[in-house]
């Protein structure tokens, strides 16, 4: 019996254009391997099997699929993939190929007549959710129609074979539910996976532009070293010069100014040395990892909100410096910048240097986190945070996902809970910090 063709969405292809993710030129080239397929299916049964097929219905329905995948070439030669729409027309055309081959070729009693659930296969995992719902309906409407005509199902000599009424309402119902149940919960799985995706690029483009901002103030302090020495030989000799041209001589006002834009100079190359990390972050000084925690909340304080930081356990010869890594510099931030949102009076970081190496808890004394939704934070869209709350502020459910890959790719393992008291808690632990000096 033919095969269908179909357009499977390939994650590792190029990112999709806005609004398509089915790939064109996928689509035309399994489609001709279909055709292909229902040919040497059509030309065994019919010629080597004997079995008697409308060949002149059958080889029409094949010959379709070639003009149309010989149009979609010209159509779709330069527009890599698909927009929702037109993928589900296309999807939709190979369901009536596939429902008219059927219909020629004994209906629901054709034990082909499971390959109809593979275009809403493909549309699940791809399409928006309309379409999803649009083609479930055509395909039901399609299992219902050849459930009440079709063409006798082909058989080799007189006797024919006839299922009873009762098998083919089961066969019926069996498709029906299978097109309902991989509409919804291929979607639902399809929907989550794109929603990790466009989480993890998320948290990927926050860690790339904190690694560029590093970068940047890496170069802006190699510069103003770079350049002291050739812009203070410069100094020298306009001051040489300044001291052996008469004052009322035309130069000497040319080397005046000169003189001021060389002090300039010196004075911004000096103010990037001393304060790259105004500039871009920069991680060359080692500092207390208190001053760092207290330099990484700092554009999240709230008028109201007290920051109390705690140390624990700390080594006797004092606790080590630190040096501000992107990761643990925007991880850190987004938990900071969560317990100033929700907190009512306080919030409370504790650092605990108990070997091996050491963990920072920040725990404020907000609603904290509903019990139910403990186990799933750290999940892109996920928020432990009541609904009312996340309308406040804005919350999308992606900060603490942010937060979490970006302290995991540190080498920390996160923790979340609510405190005795009540108040969410957020426990980071590091047993080989890369960050501590």
């Amino acid at each position: 019996m033919p095969t269908l063709a179909f357009s499977p969405y390939l994650p590792h292809d190029a990112a999709p254009a806005p609004g398509g993710r089915v790939h064109a030129r996928t689509l035309i080239m399994i489609r001709w391997v279909a055709v292909a397929g229902q040919l040497v299916t059509l030309m065994t049964l019919g010629y080597l099997l004997g079995f008697e097929l409308p060949m002149a219905h059958t080889l029409a329905a094949v010959a379709a699929s070639v003009l149309l995948n010989i149009y979609a070439a010209q159509r779709l030669a330069h527009q890599p993939f698909l927009h929702n729409r037109d993928a589900w027309l296309y999807l939709a055309y190979d369901m009536l190929q596939l429902t008219l081959l059927l219909f020629l070729t004994g209906g629901l009693e054709n034990p082909f007549a499971v390959l109809m659930l593979a275009p809403l296969l493909v549309a699940a995992s791809t399409l928006s959710l309309p379409a999803v719902v649009g083609l479930t309906g055509l395909t039901i409407a399609c299992f219902t129609g050849l459930s009440l005509h079709a063409l006798p199902l082909p058989w080799p000599g007189d006797e024919g074979v006839t299922l009873p009424p009762l098998y083919r309402l089961g066969i019926w119902s069996a498709l029906v539910l299978s097109a309902a149940f991989i509409g919804t919960y291929l979607f639902q799985v399809a929907e989550r996976l794109r929603s990790l995706s466009d989480a993890l690029t998320a948290s990927e483009a926050a860690l790339a532009r904190a690694q560029r901002i590093s970068a940047v103030g890496a170069l802006a302090a190699a510069a103003a070293h770079e350049l002291g020495s050739p812009l203070g030989t410069i100094a020298v000799v306009a001051k040489e010069l300044a001291r052996d041209i008469p004052a009322d001589s035309p130069q000497a006002e040319d080397l005046q100014l000169l003189q001021s834009q060389v002090a300039r100079c010196r004075d911004i190359l000096a103010e990037l040395a001393r304060h790259p990390d105004e500039a871009a972050g920069d991680t060359f000084a080692p500092l207390p990892l208190t001053a760092l925690v207290e330099t990484i909340a700092a554009p999240y304080r709230k008028p109201g909100i007290a920051l109390v930081i705690e140390t624990e356990n700390e080594p006797e010869e004092g606790a080590p410096g630190v040096r501000d890594i992107p990761e643990v510099l925007h991880g850190l931030g987004n938990i900071l910048q969560n317990a100033m949102q929700f907190a009512r009076t306080t919030v409370r970081v504790t650092i605990d240097w108990t070997p091996p190496g050491v963990q920072i808890t920040v725990a404020d004394d907000g609603p904290g986190f509903p019990p139910g939704l403990l186990s799933r934070l750290g999940e892109p869209y996920v928020s432990g945070r009541t609904s009312a709350a996340r309308q406040t502020g804005g919350n999308m459910g992606l900060g603490v996902f942010i937060a979490q890959t970006l302290l995991e790719k540190s080498g920390a393992v996160v923790s979340y809970g609510n405190g005795r008291q009540g108040g969410a808690k957020v426990a980071a632990r590091w047993k080989k910090p890369n960050f501590v000096l």
